[in-house]
């Protein structure tokens, strides 16, 4: 039998494809990342500031080193606001069980391997005899193996926890009062997300047009990442309404904040029927399957439709204003003969689903936003 032979040009090309796809990865990795830090930006430097001004209020009433107002503070923040009062009694909670315990435990027994085994133990089961959840029990561990050996100092028990408690309660005022990036960060989440989607119907209309096989690949590969935008955005939409009912400050804004959250929905079905219209686009470019150029028009349209909807949420608008043109696309798919090909189907179809999809996130009710989509011609 002949011995398979390899084409050197073969196996180079190949590991040309495979590195290339591999900085695109990459690339697309690095770009998640920075868009999720991005969103987090305001909750970072909340942190951070808090976490100083505790170390300096705890430093000029308590005394030095405050190590506690620092952690405390960055502990509190560091959860979504709805839980903050919560987890801020926890806190407070667990580290004084963990800082008593700690020190009197170091009082006779010193400190050592043998000695962190058991006052941790001690000191978890008392929080959870006291009722504590998983925060609180970790809390009281964590102090309580701190006190032993980080500062085993008996006498300064009180003074550490006080430090935990002005931590948590600046904590708690900071974010009362300081609420703004919160309220804001759903509609610009939103906006960004719709920006890809516009950018992502116009990439699938650009490869139909061209035959691009491998730019039908990477509009697949960019429908795909909203995955992570819509996590980023509903969090920020719970985040955005506990802020809004926390604070005093800023209560009457609930309903408009409330309606920026309610858009979670609507963008969850929109991404998923653009993740099945680009599957479909690359499909249709491997199959040489055509796709009627009135169908591609219409992404277009579609593209430029939410192109707008996007800059209505950078200003912090719900965006009414285009339903009219969303309406337009949508008739204008009842007015079009369905294509021979199944892949042309298949996108008309999406196109038709995600214009009702848009359409209820200017405000109109499911079955309003299917009223202005005629049915299709046979």
């Amino acid at each position: 039998m002949e011995a398979p032979r390899f084409s050197i040009q073969r196996v180079t090309l190949q590991a040309f494809d495979l590195s290339e796809r591999t900085a695109r990865a990459g690339k697309d990795s690095a770009k998640r990342r920075l868009r999720r830090l991005r969103s987090r930006s305001f909750m970072i430097i909340q942190c951070a500031v808090t976490a100083g001004l505790a170390w300096l209020l705890a430093d000029l009433l308590i005394g030095p080193r405050p190590f506690f107002a620092a952690v405390a503070a960055i502990i509190t923040l560091g959860f979504s606001f709805g839980q903050r009062w919560r987890r801020a009694l926890e806190v407070s909670v667990g580290v004084a069980v963990g800082v008593g315990i700690g020190d009197l435990f170091v009082r006779f027994f010193g400190t050592g391997h043998w000695q962190i085994v058991l006052v941790c133990l001690i000191a978890m089961s008392i929080a959870v005899l006291l009722g504590a959840g998983t925060l609180m029990t970790t809390q009281a561990g964590v102090q309580a193996i701190i006190a032993i050996t980080l500062f085993p100092d008996p006498a300064a028990g009180l003074n550490r926890w006080l430090d935990a408690v002005i931590g948590c309660v600046l904590a708690l005022i900071v974010a009362t009062v300081v609420p703004a990036g919160p309220i804001h960060r759903p509609g610009q989440l939103a906006a960004s997300l719709l920006r890809d989607v516009a950018a992502t119907l116009r990439d699938a209309a650009g490869a139909l047009r061209s035959g691009d096989v491998q730019a039908a690949d990477a509009v697949l590969d960019r429908a795909r990442h909203s995955e992570d935008q819509l996590v980023d955005l509903e969090e920020a939409s719970r985040e955005g309404v506990a802020v809004v009912r926390g604070s005093p400050f800023v209560r009457h804004r609930l309903q408009a904040v409330k309606a920026f959250a309610e858009l979670y929905p609507g963008l969850d079905r929109v991404s998923r029927n653009l993740r099945v219209l680009a599957r479909r686009t690359a499909i249709a470019l491997w199959r040489s399957e055509s796709v009627p150029a009135s169908y591609v028009d219409l992404l277009e349209q579609l593209a430029d439709a939410v192109a707008f909807m996007s800059e209505e949420l950078d200003r912090q608008q719900l965006p009414t204003r285009v339903r009219d043109r969303l309406a337009e696309v949508g008739v204008a798919t009842s007015q079009l003969p369905i294509h021979e090909s199944l892949s042309a189907v298949v996108v008309l179809a999406q196109i038709r689903s995600m214009t009702v999809d848009l359409l209820e996130l200017t405000g109109l009710s499911p079955a309003e936003a299917r009223q202005l989509i005629p049915e299709t011609l046979d």
